[in-house]
C-alpha cells in the first residue's frame, strides 16, 4: 500500500541491490560471506541485508521497477527484510531503447507515478531519460543512476535521502 502524500521510490534490482558487470569489484567491505540462498541464483548472494532496513527508512514508497517483477517480492525482498511491495508492470523489454537513448522504463514508470514525486534508482539511467522526465511529469522526479558494479552505496543513501526530506 502506497501513502498518496509521499514520494516514491522506484527501485530496479539488477545492479543496484544485486551489483554486477564489468566494474563489479566483489563483496562490499566490512560484508561476510555467506553462500548463495537455495533459490537457485547465485546472483541473489550478492544482495546487500543491511540495505533493506535503510530503503525501508527512507521517507517514501517503496516499488519494484524491475523485470524481476513480481519475483522480486519473492526472492528479494526477503534477503532484505522488506514486506511485500507494489510492482510496476513492466512489459518484456525488446532490448531497444527509445528515441534519443530514452529508456524503455522511463514512461512507463511517470504513468504509473501518476504526478507523484518519485526517484528512481536504476544503473541504465541517462540524460535522456532525465530531459523526458522534465518535459513530461509535472512533479519533482530524482532519476538516481548506480554503478553497478558497486550496487547502492553510503552516498547513494544519502543523495536519495537528502532528496526525499527536501520535498
Amino acid at each position: 500500500m502506497t501513502d498518496s502524500l509521499r514520494p516514491l521510490l522506484f527501485l530496479d534490482v539488477d545492479g543496484p541491490l544485486i551489483p554486477f558487470g564489468p566494474t563489479w569489484t566483489g563483496r562490499r567491505p566490512g560484508r561476510a560471506a555467506r553462500p548463495a540462498p537455495g533459490t537457485g541464483n547465485p546472483l541473489l548472494a550478492r544482495v546487500e541485508p543491511a540495505d533493506g532496513p535503510r530503503l525501508a527508512a527512507l521517507p517514501c514508497d517503496l516499488v519494484w521497477a524491475t523485470t524481476w517483477q513480481a519475483d522480486a517480492n519473492e526472492a528479494v525482498a526477503p534477503l532484505l527484510g522488506l514486506p511485500e511491495l507494489p510492482v510496476v508492470d513492466i512489459p518484456e523489454p525488446d532490448g531497444a531503447d527509445g528515441p534519443g537513448g530514452l529508456h524503455w522504463k522511463t514512461p512507463l514508470l511517470v504513468d504509473w507515478a501518476a504526478g507523484r514525486p518519485f526517484a528512481w534508482v536504476d544503473d541504465e539511467i541517462t540524460a535522456a531519460d532525465r530531459a523526458w522526465v522534465a518535459a513530461h511529469h509535472p512533479a519533482r522526479a530524482l532519476l538516481h543512476r548506480v554503478d553497478p558494479g558497486r550496487g547502492l552505496t553510503d552516498a547513494d543513501f544519502a543523495a536519495l535521502d537528502a532528496w526525499l526530506r527536501a520535498g
